[in-house]
């Protein structure tokens, strides 16, 4: 069937304006936050009701018809990149929040709802949503979702399948599914966490129920600056095994730190080789004895300042560098390949001095800046698109990156998922055994693969062609890397 034909069914689907055919209309849509990643659409489709979503999806089924579902495009791996061949499903339309239960402390969402929106309708019951990606303002939960995005205080508080309770979602032939409810541990096999995470590719999300926590009575941020980035990443080590869980623990090093201070003038310490943010929340005797606690750790780990912000100005003004860190970085060069893998804590420093290794091995400048309490890396490669060769040497960056992170015991992403940017890295971490189970959960979920073709799970053929690069498990010092 060719396109017209496909339009003229979707018209009797939904309103003529939610169809976008044009390559004007269409361009908007063509990549997501990964922006060197580029598709025009086929077709682009904007439904505002579920029954809307379900026949479209039953139509797409019938025509085996590919259907990639698109949140507010702020993802970070290509996850959202559109089918040469298929249909691109924006979300955004359905963004009505459903219900607020401040008794229940759960509210009920549509998945083009804003992340940050969450917690400004919470506000008024002493609630908020936790959860918080350096993109809140913008990201929808339905996104969140299917990346399993988690944000600075996802430390203490967790990602979103930790704070997810249920979800009605359309499967790939058009069945409504409804996974989980109104509590934290529904009977039955955990569906739910299985789809959080899955970047479109088993289901399509409708309607997403979140918990709400109540606002702390009490917060504290530090501000620590030092002189060595082995310092800072001993003092990330220290504050844990202290037995102390902030509510988000940040890292930041020289280049982020002057970027973001240049752009909002947070008062960051420009000299500092790294710095961390430290949140502590809870009531006033518990925080007062812990900020007093990691801030002798960070001084006994060498901090060469501590800042202690206790009025609600002071902290945002020391989390507003942190929050517009990407943004700021993006002003130091024309393009930026924001990289996302987690490792152990105690390896934060090797990695980082890897890291910073391969900058000069590929001649590009790196800004590090990261959830360190969780060990999630996000490594800012500078580079020049216009310049021959400078794309290229950014990805052959960010991959050897991403083997480092594997070889050092941990993983190719924390919260940005797969998307078509990591499928190399697939191979890296998994086995062929792991990734044919993958193939297999894919395939009894969405037999016919329209669902986000192409994401996430590599091809034999593709980790073939790159030699069985698995390299898990081993733990000597970056074995199987090129030597840096």
């Amino acid at each position: 069937m060719d396109r017209a034909q496909v339009i003229e069914r979707l018209q009797a689907i939904v309103p003529a304006d939610a169809i976008i055919s044009d390559p004007a209309g269409c361009r908007p849509y063509e990549t997501d936050g990964l922006t060197a990643i580029r598709q025009q659409p086929w077709l682009v489709v904007l439904p505002e009701t579920e029954a809307q979503v379900v026949d479209v999806v039953k139509l797409c089924a019938e025509l085996r018809l590919p259907l990639v579902p698109r949140g507010a495009g702020t993802g970070l791996s290509g996850g959202a990149r559109p089918h040469e061949q298929g249909i691109l499903l924006g979300l955004s339309r359905m963004g009505r929040i459903l219900e607020l239960d401040p008794v229940r402390a759960l509210a009920r969402l549509e998945p083009g709802v804003r992340n940050l929106a969450i917690s400004e309708a919470a506000a008024a019951h002493g609630l908020y949503y936790a959860p918080d990606p350096s993109s809140q303002i913008a990201c929808s939960i339905g996104g969140n979702v299917a990346e399993n995005s988690g944000g600075v205080h996802c430390l203490k508080y967790g990602l979103t399948v930790h704070n997810v309770t249920g979800v009605r979602l359309v499967m790939a032939d058009g069945e409504l599914l409804e996974l989980g409810g109104g509590s934290l541990d529904e009977p039955g096999l955990d569906l739910l966490a299985l789809l959080c995470g899955s970047e479109g590719m088993l289901g399509i999300v409708t309607e997403v129920t979140v918990r709400l926590l109540p606002a702390p009575a009490v917060r504290q941020v530090l501000m620590a600056a030092f002189a060595r980035v082995e310092d800072a990443a001993e003092a990330v080590s220290a504050v844990i095994a202290d037995g102390i869980v902030p509510a988000g623990l940040e890292m930041m090093d020289q280049l982020a730190i002057a970027a973001a201070e240049d752009f909002v003038h947070a008062g960051y310490p420009r000299d500092a080789a790294a710095m961390l943010l430290c949140e502590l929340d809870g009531v006033l005797a518990e925080v007062e004895l812990d900020a007093s606690r990691v801030q002798a750790l960070f001084e006994s780990c060498g901090a060469t300042q501590v800042e202690r912000a206790v009025d609600p100005q002071a902290q945002a003004r020391l989390w507003q560098g942190r929050k517009s860190a990407f943004p700021a970085v993006g002003r130091l060069a024309p393009d930026y390949y924001c990289m996302d893998g987690t490792i152990p804590r105690a390896a934060l420093a090797s990695v980082l001095n890897a890291i910073s290794d391969l900058s000069r091995k590929y001649q590009l400048r790196v800004a590090n800046v990261f959830h360190a309490g969780d060990g999630n890396l996000h490594p800012l490669i500078l580079y020049d698109a216009n310049r021959d060769g400078e794309l290229a040497r950014a990805e052959a960056f960010g991959a050897d990156i991403l083997r480092a992170c594997v070889v050092a015991g941990g993983t190719i992403t924390g919260e940005h998922g797969v998307g078509v940017e990591k499928l190399d890295g697939m191979c890296v971490q998994f086995p062929p055994a792991a990734l044919a189970q993958f193939d297999r959960v894919k395939a009894a979920l969405d037999p016919d693969g329209i669902l986000n073709p192409g994401k996430g799970i590599p091809t034999p053929s593709r980790c073939a062609e790159l030699g069985g690069m698995h390299v898990h498990g081993n733990r000597a010092p970056f074995a199987g890397l090129p030597r840096f």
